[in-house]
């Protein structure tokens, strides 16, 4: 009965918006306040999860063990374990919920902006808690990629709720995802720039901008309410010492860039590495939270998101050398936690590897150069900016978030600077970022949508006709004029006396020429094919092939071998590509709808 009740309430409410004469535009604004409220609170209360199990399990350990670490004890050794029990708490989770465990934030991204925007309601709190645990217990990674799914799933279930369409349900999601990571920063401007620039890829009109714009406000108030005016990340107001210095910030921009080239490779190298690994999955997490815990014994600062040791790193805290050690045990720690299997996100290390990176390359410069107005934290805290653009491909929202958490113009100029150009080294040494790798080698390209994406996923081979009619080349015009008149088709490659391709003819070609019909029998088709066949080859995909027939405007191609480009394969036409990809775009909607 209650089920009956509820799926009758968006009837009622849609009548109602009706008889009010509320447009569309206006009741995604309505919608955009509750997800921002909502999305706040599900900040607020994943926050309060990882702080509960950190209590728990981290905390009490300490205490019980009479473990300290800030300082060095032979009972610091107990620590290694901290992050295999949260391995061990995970495989509940991996067992009865692994679907939904499965992916990352690229998997987010990939249901946005490829299959509809529909995210299933269990993931919500399934993947949510496994990443708690994951944070809780000391694992290496972040939460804005987990808070801003959860924040993206609260908006999914508003627009399903709705019967929303697809354009629409994306707003919705990018809403949620606005939210969350604004409650985690207490910067809705930086909330916003994170859906529109990675969540809706730069994609976005000014009434979904608008949405985006009151949801990530909204999720900043319940915040605020329920936490305090207060960031994750806490950093000193900033100054910039003398214009001189914005040199070294052009140089810390290129250093950054190649360091998060570096850390992109590195972190894929283990990834594949633990995956090869011949052992049962569900063993993985505990062994990799054990490495981390080893990791961690003498360098504890890798433990969890990070936050409060970036916060002592901003006020201009710790030895360089400490620091620069931190940059290469946190990558290694990272690949190790998230590629073992345990959830989480990679927001937070990128903004942690950030700052240690800058506060080294501060130190150093102050001990050179020796010039009062000069500090490492400031530099620190525009690495830490930095970092995040290059390795995510995301200037903008490393820009305002930094604006935000400092409430500094004078961090514009040097953070600008530094942004744009650790992107572009990154760009040059990797053309993907942290969160499209994984989708590059599946062959998936969100920028080019899901049309592109589509007709990437199918081989040539698998759409081509291998009845192909095709003729020698010696051919008489006389016997080729009495052979299509039997014949549906319009092109035909011509082949020699081996078999292979040497041309191709269409009836446009033979109709456009005039012959005496003595002539008929005495001039061969080779004679008006043309020979510069353009060809496909099987393993190319149709997105490849489509390109190829729209360049000059022709209807077939010739599929041959990539040796010789001559052994004729098949055919394929643009009738057979367009066909294949209504096919598989009608069977990838039902499944949505399914969702």
């Amino acid at each position: 009965m209650a089920n009956v009740l509820f799926s009758h309430i968006p009837k009622l409410l849609q009548n109602l918006l009706g008889r009010l004469k509320i447009s569309e535009n206006t009741f995604l604004i309505m919608l955009a306040v509750m997800i921002g409220m909502l999305g706040g609170l599900g900040n607020y209360c994943f926050r309060k999860t990882i702080e509960l199990i950190h209590w728990l399990i981290v905390e009490q350990s300490l205490e019980c063990f009479s473990i300290s670490l800030e300082h060095w004890s032979l009972q610091r050794v107990l620590v290694m374990f901290l992050p295999a029990i949260g391995g061990l708490l995970v495989i509940p989770l991996w067992i009865l919920f692994g679907k939904d465990l499965k992916g990352g934030f690229s998997t987010f991204l990939v249901k946005v902006n490829l299959k509809g925007a529909k995210l299933p309601l269990r993931p919500l709190f399934t993947k949510g808690f496994a990443s708690a645990i994951t944070l809780g217990t000391g694992g290496s990674a972040g939460q804005e990629g987990p808070i801003a799914v959860i924040g993206g799933t609260i908006g999914s279930q508003f627009g399903k709720l709705f019967k929303m369409s697809g354009d629409r349900l994306k707003v919705l999601v990018a809403c949620g995802a606005a939210a969350g990571v604004a409650a985690t920063f207490n910067a809705p401007i930086a909330g916003v720039f994170f859906a529109t620039e990675i969540v809706l890829l730069s994609s976005f009109e000014l009434a979904s901008f608008t949405s985006i714009v009151i949801s990530s406000g909204m999720a900043t108030v319940v915040s605020r309410a329920l936490l305090g005016n207060v960031s994750e990340v806490v950093a000193p107001p900033y100054f910039l010492g003398s214009f001189w210095e914005l040199g070294f910030y052009l140089l810390l921009g290129f250093l950054i860039g190649g360091l998060a080239a570096v850390f992109i490779d590195i972190f894929f190298r283990i990834k594949d590495w633990i995956a090869a690994i011949n052992l049962h999955p569900l063993v993985k997490p505990v062994l990799g939270g054990l490495v981390v815990g080893l990791i961690g014994i003498g360098l504890p600062q890798i433990f969890g998101n990070g936050y409060e040791f970036v916060s002592s790193v901003l006020f201009g805290k710790h030895s360089w050398y400490l620091l620069a050690l931190l940059v290469a045990a946190k990558m290694v720690a990272t690949a190790i936690t998230l590629g073992s299997g345990m959830p989480g996100g990679l927001f937070a290390p990128c903004l942690f590897l950030g700052a240690v990176a800058g506060g080294a390359y501060g130190h150093i410069l102050e001990k050179i150069f020796s010039l009062p107005e000069m500090s490492a934290g400031a530099y620190a805290l525009v690495g830490m900016g930095a970092f995040l653009a290059a390795a995510t491909h995301s200037p903008m929202t490393a820009i305002f978030l930094l604006f935000e958490i400092t409430d500094s113009y004078q961090v514009i100029i040097p953070i600008m600077l530094t942004c744009v150009i650790g992107t572009a080294t990154a760009r040059k040494f990797k053309k993907d970022s942290l969160e499209t790798v994984e989708l590059s080698r599946a062959g998936i390209d969100l920028e080019a949508g899901k049309e592109r994406n589509i007709m990437k996923n199918l081989a040539v081979g698998e759409v081509m006709s291998r009845r192909v009619e095709s003729i020698p080349e010696s051919m008489t015009l006389g016997q080729f004029s009495e052979f299509i008149q039997k014949t549906h088709h319009t092109n035909f490659p011509l082949v020699n006396a081996q078999g292979e391709l040497t041309g191709i003819i269409s009836v446009q070609d033979f109709m456009g020429a005039v012959f005496e019909k003595a002539l008929m029998d005495l001039v061969v088709v080779k004679e008006l094919a043309t020979t510069e066949v353009i060809t496909a080859h099987a393993e190319e995909d149709l997105d490849t092939a489509m390109r190829k027939i729209g360049y000059r405007n022709i209807e077939q191609l010739p599929v041959v071998d990539r040796e010789t480009h001559k052994k004729l394969y098949g055919i394929i036409s643009r009738r057979d590509m367009i066909s294949a990809y209504n096919r598989v775009l009608m069977s990838r909607t039902l499944e949505d709808d399914d969702d």
